[in-house]
């Protein structure tokens, strides 16, 4: 009896680590694949099929895209909006969160169901550019700021977080004489970190892969985000130039180092090779973070 249990564990085991195995194969592969035509040669790749591995190494893509000068003006932007804008709005975030995690606040229902409601029905992209124009936000970096200031989820999460956290912490620290404004900042906050590490992150990515507030509200090229840009020479090197490029290459006039496919690649590396840098540094943050915010008590 035991040597079939030890043998049903050990099968179970296997289907587990295979599944895993190739769930893993399957989610890993296609940044693998953009990675190997990023640094391949773009008349090479325009050869087609799968890469597991570069077949004639060329940096001429990187190159290109960082030959750019929007590009490493439009970095600039976006690290400056990611630096400014994450600290704020994590803390704008966590402190109406503590404002609405107070059981004793007068008409807190209707205040947290009017905040949620906001998450299910939005004004519209024309009455929102109308009020980003009247507070003179248009072609202003603080449009990248304050209009998504406070996201509602990331709110309820802090909330749910704070909800779950002993009343004797605000009562030890209100008989040691400190007021609320102290009890957030010396009390709640260091408590909340993994919850604040977690939203943090949500906010980190959320400004990093911003484009549309850029698309829509900038018109100065100072101030266009990396998103923005990269969009740009996406939707550039899909026109005309793949058809010239097609033509090139039947004809064997010349060797083509930088393509559309490459330059695609590449952009698509720039984009989210910072983001895959940083997550393994706020891992445990993020899903302890999860899971207490998920499970109130």
């Amino acid at each position: 009896m035991r040597s079939r249990d030890t043998l049903m564990n050990w099968s179970g085991n296997i289907l587990l680590y295979g599944f895993l195995s190739l769930l893993f194969l399957v989610t890993f592969f296609p940044f693998w694949q953009i990675f190997v035509l990023s640094i391949n040669d773009g008349t090479d790749s325009l050869r087609g099929g799968f890469l597991l591995w570069p077949r004639d190494v060329s940096l001429e893509s990187y190159s290109a895209v960082f030959s750019n000068p929007e590009i490493l003006t439009s970095v600039k932007v976006t690290l400056l909006r990611t630096v400014l804008g994450v600290p704020l709005s994590v803390f704008c975030i966590a402190l109406l969160a503590y404002v609405l995690s107070k059981k004793d606040l007068v008409g807190s229902r209707f205040v947290n169901l009017f905040f949620v409601f906001t998450m299910y029905f939005s004004g519209g992209l024309i009455p929102t550019y109308m009020i980003v124009k009247s507070l003179g936000l248009i072609d202003n970096f603080l449009v990248f700021l304050f209009p998504g200031l406070i996201n509602i989820f990331w709110m309820v999460l802090i909330r749910t977080f704070m909800e779950g956290l002993p009343r004797e912490l605000e009562e030890s620290a209100q008989i040691d004489g400190a007021n609320d404004v102290k009890i957030f900042v010396k009390v709640i906050l260091p408590v909340c970190v993994p919850v604040l590490a977690t939203v943090g992150l949500f906010s980190a990515i959320s400004h990093w892969n911003a484009w549309y507030d850029s698309y829509i509200y900038t018109y100065n090229p100072d101030l266009k985000t990396l998103q923005a840009v990269l969009v740009k020479i996406l939707n550039q090197y899909q026109t005309g130039d793949m058809l010239n490029e097609a033509q090139q290459l039947a004809n064997e006039s010349k060797k083509i180092p930088v393509t559309g496919e490459s330059i695609r690649m590449t952009v698509t590396m720039v984009a989210t090779l910072p983001i895959i840098l940083v997550y393994p540094f706020v891992q445990r943050f993020f899903l302890k973070g999860m899971l207490l915010g998920a499970v109130k008590n």
